[in-house]
């Protein structure tokens, strides 16, 4: 999957990008964390979580006790799509649309069918909504442990996230957070607050994993 996706042309966002990046980590792993595409970074050495968000990130798996060596992480779009500033010369984050995260779906489905995680963490609304549906708030329902969806389990039956409803659900679990960039993007004052809270989630779904095996 990892060779084969750098020829996908499920939508536009190959054109720009420079690598299709991703996920990265062991296979299985207890825990699988999806953000939401590759930031600049990213893009550019095509690898998952290895810029500023990313060293958040691990500070934060650390804080919380995690091995980051152990998990797998990916994104749940895989181009990094941007615009250029004024100037032509810096590349500016866009959030994917419904477009790119429908492409992608069943990349996300088959990295979890082959890592068989025991929780899958979401990395912020985007990709808390293309796992759980558009209704899902990441304000309210956050550090929840909840099912996944059946049809993440099965790449061969996906469909559009506007249409997942709450009746099929597989013995996966999920749980959602907010994207390491929201603490980089928090005001001084707040930052230490939002960065305990993403450690705070991170230990809930670490101890989802404990908890179904018993561990």
């Amino acid at each position: 999957m990892r060779d084969a996706i750098g020829s996908c042309r499920g939508c536009e966002l190959y054109r720009d990008a420079t690598h299709a990046v991703f996920g990265d980590g062991p296979a299985p792993a207890p825990l699988l964390l999806a953000g939401e595409q590759p930031g600049d970074v990213e893009d550019r050495r095509g690898e998952p979580f290895v810029g500023p968000a990313g060293r958040v990130l691990d500070d934060a798996l650390a804080e919380a006790g995690i091995d980051r060596g152990a998990t797998y992480v990916t994104n749940v779009v895989k181009h990094f799509r941007f615009r250029l500033d004024e100037r032509g010369t810096r590349r500016i984050h866009r959030t994917p649309g419904r477009t790119e995260i429908v492409a992608c779906r069943p990349w996300l489905a088959a990295e979890i069918r082959e890592v068989s995680p025991e929780v899958v963490v979401c990395l912020g609304a985007t990709a808390a909504k293309a796992v759980l549906g558009p209704q899902f708030r990441v304000t309210r329902d956050r550090g929840q442990l909840l099912e996944l969806p059946d049809e993440l389990d099965d790449p061969h039956e996906l469909h559009d996230p506007d249409e997942l409803d709450d009746g099929a659900r597989s013995g996966r679990r999920v749980l959602a957070t907010i994207h390491p960039s929201a603490v980089l993007r928090s005001k001084p004052d707040d930052r230490k607050a939002a960065f305990a809270g993403l450690v705070e989630d991170l230990r809930a779904a670490a101890e989802g994993t404990r908890t179904r095996t018993g561990r």
